[in-house]
């Protein structure tokens, strides 16, 4: 598989990379598994919120 990112998109990719120690495959399995578990949980009703752990302040997520 060939996977043509642009510059930005391959240094966010090597900052995950460096931070969580793992191979850009290993990022891109995680992407890949988180988006799937939210696509299910979309499909089904579910919201996905980012909540601010000091307010309580919830934002919604909108998926495309």
């Amino acid at each position: 598989m060939t996977l043509n990112l642009t510059d930005a998109e391959m240094g966010v990719l090597e900052g995950l990379c460096a931070k969580k120690d793992l191979s850009k495959i290993g990022v891109i399995r995680q992407a890949l598994r988180l988006y799937q578990m939210v696509d299910v949980r979309l499909e089904r009703g579910d919201k996905l919120f980012f909540e601010d752990d000091k307010t309580k302040d919830k934002s919604e997520v909108m998926m495309l």
